[in-house]
């Protein structure tokens, strides 16, 4: 009886072994099972990374920044560390309009200049997309209650966000590499969706009719358009619970990066009491549906506090599993969230550039996209 009790419980132990070795194996792989080589590799990659280490990540990076605009190479944050974000972000914002320009100005030819450059030296690109509302053409910013439902499928309105994501589809078949590869993206559509402030947030539609346009986005994209470069990020504002963040979720099978979105206003107390709670919340879905976690916004604006990088952002990116951090863009005088010659906390800023925590451009290469570390 002892020896069929020791058999039956390594047998036991045996199934449990195989059972987190698939788990691991699955993790791997992004939710799209016809992803491109190239986007595996990436995302097998960013997974390994992120084991021990933040990719730091500048929205814009590349385009404009405090007192400049498209100077070739230039680059606040590069600037003040010495080296380039590893993470480059970048907004879609009136590609939807046919548009030349995104909603900042930035000319859409020139993204996907800064697109290419950034992959040939193994850098990350990332995309939001504050679209107008396809019913109304109000702003992203626009809060009516029956959006989603009309453009959902069945709805009245369905064909105008087909056109819009047929747009995206021509803008993203133009984002290859010198071997006429596509470049892998990270894509983050209708994010913030826990906020109210959003034609597609939690006060305008239901969480069926949410995830019934996630879903058929990514499947259109996916499945129709033959788009196999995408990384998915769902990306939450605030929330103060598990089921309050998994509420919207649209399913294992639609997202690759999961992620929340938030900045410090004045109280760093408060700031850091939210991140903290915001960040258990992540990690335990994070490792129940083996996805990456990510901050996928955050900043303080105008960055007045000297120590804000290694004193509040630092630990909290040192306690908890974290793919990349990506700190908004450096738009003004008045509007900015990374740092720039002389400003006040340039210097605290090197000091988290130097910490063995962080990754930027310097400790990324091509090899990220065609070789599994």
């Amino acid at each position: 009886m002892d020896i069929f009790k020791q058999m039956v419980i390594s047998s036991l132990l045996l199934t449990q072994i195989i059972s987190v070795q698939n788990a691991s194996a699955q993790n791997i792989l992004p939710c799209d099972k016809a992803a491109t080589t190239e986007t595996q590799i990436l995302y097998s990659n960013m997974q390994k990374l992120a084991q021990k280490s933040v990719i730091f990540g500048h929205q814009d990076d590349l385009a404009y920044g405090v007192g400049w605009a498209y100077q070739n190479g230039r680059s606040d944050v590069k600037s003040v560390a010495g080296a380039y974000p590893g993470v480059y972000g970048w907004e879609l914002g009136r590609l939807e309009l046919d548009s030349a320009r995104n909603l900042d100005g930035v000319p859409f030819k020139n993204i996907i200049s800064y697109v290419k450059t950034v992959y040939g030296r193994g850098g990350i690109n990332e995309f939001s997309w504050h679209f107008d509302d396809p019913v109304t053409g109000a702003t992203a910013w626009s809060t009516p209650t029956t959006t989603v439902n009309q453009i959902i499928p069945g709805g009245e309105h369905h064909q105008a966000y087909v056109e819009y994501l047929d747009k995206f589809a021509r803008f993203d078949n133009q984002l290859k590499g010198p071997k006429g590869e596509m470049i892998p993206v990270i894509f983050r559509p209708l994010h913030e969706h826990t906020g109210g402030w959003f034609w597609w947030g939690n006060k305008e539609c239901t969480p069926e009719e949410y995830i019934a346009l996630w879903r058929f986005t990514v499947d259109y994209l996916r499945n129709t358009k033959k788009l196999h470069n995408l990384i998915i990020g769902y990306s939450a504002a605030g929330y103060q619970t598990e089921q309050e963040y998994l509420e919207r979720y649209p399913g294992d099978n639609y997202v690759d990066i999961i992620g929340f979105d938030a900045y410090m206003d004045k109280d760093a107390d408060y700031f850091k009491k939210d991140l903290n709670n915001r960040y258990q919340i992540l990690e335990k879905v994070a490792a129940s549906h083996h996805k990456l976690p990510a901050l996928t916004e955050t900043g303080y604006i105008m960055i007045p506090d000297p120590t804000w990088w290694t004193k509040v952002l630092l630990p909290a990116l040192k306690q908890y599993k974290t793919a990349y951090v990506l700190t908004w863009r450096n738009w003004k005088q008045e509007h900015y969230f990374a740092p720039f010659p002389g400003q006040a906390s340039a210097s605290d800023f090197k000091k988290f550039y130097a910490d063995p925590k962080m990754i930027f451009q310097n400790k990324l290469h091509a090899s990220i996209y065609t070789k599994k570390l």
